[in-house]
């Protein structure tokens, strides 16, 4: 085996259709460094996808996989990305930062994955931007919307699909305030997520002149929230703000209803929510106003494509999180292709500055400076019914550039 030259080894690949994988084996014959990777054309583009699956957090998580696989058989049945088959390995981070790290290494290491995306817990996808970058891996974070990820946190090698809190804030507060007044009582889950939805959305109050007359901080994965809203109820808000997300939202909204506070004139919203919410409520209890990432009315031709792709693939429409998986995962394969590479480098370049297709109204693009994606954020009236495609009544169409934050440009160094 010794005897064998490089030259010849490659003159055997080649006769064999140069479109196989030799791995451990061909870096040994070889004599290449532990952990080197040898690519031949043809071999797949592969994508890691974190996603909590088994936390509060895992019906989201499986529209997020549906999106992107959508996505990804579209690339597929084109032909590819650079004539290479895309793949995605899934892996479950349980919304723990610890399981996460080790999902990412195993991932990069193990499956050797070209890039990772996914995440919804803003301390997971920080732990998990750190092993990419140690690794020279791209990550796309798909779900999480704490401030630190485009600020204090920022990096090169992370880019966040999703709005920041203060984009979401900033849009739906000014419709809260005008339906049910700017004294407010906050219920926040006990996460890194929660404490940023809660700043977030007083600091919007504050700026329309209003009051937070409370707050109650709840367990991540609370199923009562009986004793959370009568403490809520003496204070006499004008609504109900829920800095929660998941089933934790799912849950505080089924006693919202059954409270029956909605019949004393205290309202509720907050900063997100989605048909992902509204499905396991059965609609009947879903209320409130909300911001939403995307919502299945917006009236566009690459809209239209992607609801009849989930639809075709997994017979139901798409919500929100199908259109984070399907967008981040298109713009990764997309940027690819404009490389020329898989290399992280240059598709990092290739994603920076850049202006595409947001399957919405407006302009979306990649801040050079902080990678935050810029974008239309929406804000929605939860109706207890289905009205036509999705449940809620769209209030507002708000353009990213109205509301982005230069506070997360300014602590932001990549």
């Amino acid at each position: 085996m010794d005897a064998i030259t490089r030259r010849r080894l490659l003159q055997m690949a080649a006769a064999t259709g140069g479109i196989l994988a030799f791995g451990d084996l061909a870096a040994q014959m070889l004599r290449l460094s532990p952990g080197s990777r040898v690519a031949y054309a043809g071999e797949p583009i592969k994508i890691g996808i974190l996603d909590p699956l088994s936390s509060p957090y895992k019906t989201s998580s499986i529209h997020d996989v549906h999106g992107a696989t959508v996505a990804v058989d579209r690339f597929n049945k084109d032909g590819g990305v650079l004539g290479r088959p895309v793949t995605i390995i899934e892996a479950d981070d349980a919304s723990n930062v610890d399981t996460a790290v080790q999902a990412a290494r195993k991932l990069i290491k193990d499956d050797r994955v070209d890039f990772l995306m996914g995440t919804f817990n803003g301390d997971v996808a920080l732990a998990v931007a750190a092993v990419a970058k140690q690794e020279n891996r791209l990550f796309m974070v798909t779900g999480a919307h704490v401030p630190e990820l485009t600020g204090s946190g920022c990096d090169s090698h992370m880019f966040v699909f999703m709005p920041s809190a203060r984009m979401l804030s900033r849009a739906v507060t000014p419709h809260l305030v005008k339906t049910h007044g700017n004294r407010w009582f906050m219920i926040t889950a006990e996460t890194m997520d929660g404490q940023a939805a809660e700043q977030a959305m007083t600091e919007a109050l504050l700026a329309e002149g209003g009051e937070v007359l409370g707050s109650v901080r709840t367990p991540f994965g609370t199923t009562d929230f009986t004793a959370a809203l009568a403490q809520a109820k003496p204070a006499k808000p004008g609504a109900v703000i829920l800095n929660l997300y998941g089933w934790d939202l799912v849950h505080a909204l089924k006693a919202y209803t059954a409270a029956g506070l909605a019949k004393e004139q205290i309202g509720v919203g907050g900063m997100i929510s989605g048909e992902q919410i509204g499905r396991p409520l059965g609609y009947a209890n879903n209320a409130g106003i909300w911001g939403l990432i995307w919502d299945p009315k917006i009236n566009s031709e690459s809209s239209r494509r992607f609801i009849q792709g989930v639809i075709d693939k997994y017979h139901h429409t798409p919500t929100s999180r199908c259109y984070h998986g399907y967008a981040a995962m298109t713009q990764m394969l997309e940027a690819v292709q404009r490389a020329g590479t898989t290399a992280t480098q240059a598709v990092i370049k290739a994603l920076e500055g850049h202006e595409f297709d947001g399957l919405k109204e407006g302009r979306s693009y990649f801040r050079a400076s902080n990678h935050q994606h810029v974008q239309d954020v929406l804000v929605g009236k939860a109706y207890g019914k289905e009205l036509g495609l999705g449940h809620y009544q769209l209030l507002a169409t708000v353009p990213g550039d109205a509301v982005v934050s230069g506070h997360d440009e300014k602590t932001c160094t990549l």
